[in-house]
C-alpha cells in the first residue's frame, strides 16, 4: 500500500533545543548582529572579512551541535510515512538525524557556492528551491509546521500550497502568522524537541 505523503515544514526553532541560535528570540543570533552586516550580498562586498568570519562561527557552532528529540522524531516517520521535510534551516541536523528527502529552503551552511552564482541564497535575495517546495506542499496527505514563526516570506507562504482539507498540525510555543494555514487541525504550544516526538506518537498509532 502506498504511505501517505507527509510534508514537514520546518524553522529556527525545532534546531534551538541543539544549540543553533535563533533569529528572532530576544536573545538570538539578531540580538547581536544586524542582517545588513552579515547576511545581504552588499555586507558581503563591503566587508567580507566580517561576513566569512560570522559563518565561520556558525559553521563552528554546527559541528558542536546534534540533533535532537525532534529530529529523531520526524526521521523516524519515515517507516509509515513518505515523509518530505522542507526546512528554512540551514543546518544539517535533520539529515543527520536520519530524514532522507529534505529541501533546504534557504541554503545549507557547509556548502558553499561561487559568489558569481545567481542562486547564491541571502537575505533579500531569491529562493532558488521555493517553486520545488510548492510542488512538494500541494502533494501533501498531511502537513507538519514547527518551529516557524511563518513570518519570512516567501518561505512563510509555503502553507498556502496545501490543498484544501489536509490537516495541518503546527508545533511552537509562540503565536506564529496562522493566517495561511487553511486547515489548522491542531497548535501543539511546545517546543520541537518535545511537541515532535509526541506528535509522532499519536500519528504511528492512528496509522496502526
Amino acid at each position: 500500500m502506498e504511505k501517505k505523503k507527509l510534508v514537514v515544514f520546518t524553522g529556527a526553532g525545532v534546531s534551538a533545543d541543539s544549540g543553533i541560535a535563533t533569529f528572532r528570540d530576544a536573545d538570538g543570533l539578531w540580538a547581536n548582529y544586524r542582517i545588513e552586516d552579515v547576511c545581504t550580498p552588499e555586507a558581503l562586498a563591503r566587508n567580507r572579512e566580517q561576513v566569512i568570519g560570522f559563518y565561520n562561527m556558525r559553521r563552528r557552532e554546527l559541528l558542536a551541535s546534534k540533533p535532537n528529540a525532534g529530529h529523531y522524531a520526524l526521521a523516524g516517520l519515515e517507516d509509515v510515512f513518505d515523509v518530505r521535510v522542507i526546512t528554512q534551516n540551514i543546518d544539517d541536523l535533520h539529515e543527520r538525524a536520519g530524514s532522507r528527502q529534505v529541501l533546504h529552503l534557504h541554503g545549507e551552511l557547509r556548502k558553499l557556492r561561487s559568489t558569481v552564482d545567481e542562486r547564491l541564497v541571502f537575505f533579500g535575495e531569491a529562493v532558488p528551491n521555493f517553486e520545488r517546495a510548492a510542488e512538494i506542499a500541494a502533494q501533501a496527505d498531511l502537513m507538519i509546521v514547527a518551529g516557524t514563526s511563518l513570518a519570512v516570506y516567501p518561505a512563510a507562504s509555503l502553507v498556502r500550497y496545501v490543498p484544501g482539507g489536509v490537516p495541518v498540525y503546527l508545533v511552537d510555543p509562540g503565536e506564529p502568522d496562522v493566517r495561511g494555514l487553511r486547515n489548522l487541525k491542531e497548535h501543539i504550544r511546545m517546543r520541537g524537541a518535545e511537541g515532535l516526538p509526541l506528535l509522532a506518537a499519536r500519528l504511528r498509532k492512528e496509522m496502526d
